[in-house]
């Protein structure tokens, strides 16, 4: 489906993102993996996937609350390729205060880390893509974006902000033959998602929810990879909710 692809994964060294990046390479794309840090375990977990589908991966390491990294992480990849193909910002952070008891520091870093890394490596990458005349890029956001719910004041509204400049530079590079999506997670076993959350609140949320549990990381990766492949080639501008039927 991705054969002889290229892409970039944020965030691929666990959760969702490792999720994205396996689904990837066995459907036949090549990685880069963006990862906080390369630990001898993951670089033989990453080998392992690499050659049991015949495909490369490459971890790269990066700091999301630091742009410096985040420039000569991307530059360095954008130096050394051919091409780019896909792009999947899946890396960001959680806050889960109510405003009140949110600082200023704390919105500071959740926009940063969940709007401005991702709208700069859009940035960076969107001009190889524009010179390709091909690309294809997807937004891991989240079911809290729309949701306006108590308790994710910072999160929910960087998140938002994502969701906009998902629309928004799905129109403005459209003509440059790039598409730009997003898909919006509901809870999901993962350490960000399930793991910090108590029984009673997990019950809470798929009570709400039209399937009665959790969302595992390998179905959020099967949307990530509709989105990525042709099998999508007439969707653009839009957000997938993947959140079990969420109301």
């Amino acid at each position: 489906m991705l054969k002889h692809k290229n892409a970039i994964v944020t965030g691929a060294g666990s959760g969702i993102g490792f999720a994205i990046l396996s689904k990837f390479a066995e459907n036949g794309a090549n990685v880069w993996a963006f990862v906080h840090k390369q630990t001898s375990e993951l670089e033989e977990q990453l080998n392992q996937i690499a050659q049991k589908n015949d495909v490369w991966i490459r971890p790269v390491e990066f700091d999301l609350m630091d742009e410096g990294t985040v420039k000569k992480s991307v530059k360095q990849v954008l130096s050394e390729s051919g091409k780019v193909d896909i792009l999947v910002n899946c890396a960001g952070i959680v806050n889960a205060k109510t405003l009140g008891m949110t600082s200023l520091d704390e919105m500071r870093q959740s926009m940063n880390a969940n709007f401005f890394m991702p709208s700069l490596i859009m940035q960076l990458v969107s001009r190889k893509m524009m010179r390709q005349k091909s690309g294809n890029m997807i937004n891991v956001i989240s079911r809290a974006a729309p949701e306006y719910r108590p308790g994710a004041y910072a999160y929910g509204s960087s998140k938002m902000a994502l969701l906009w400049g998902t629309k928004a530079a799905g129109r403005e590079l459209a003509p440059y033959g790039i598409r730009v999506n997003g898909i919006a997670p509901g809870l999901t076993e993962t350490k960000l998602g399930t793991g910090r959350q108590s029984e009673e609140d997990i019950e809470r949320y798929v009570s709400a929810n039209n399937i009665k549990r959790p969302a595992q990381p390998d179905e959020i990766a099967d949307t990530v990879l509709y989105l990525a492949s042709d099998m999508s080639s007439y969707v653009s501008g839009q957000i997938i909710n993947c959140d079990g039927g969420r109301y």
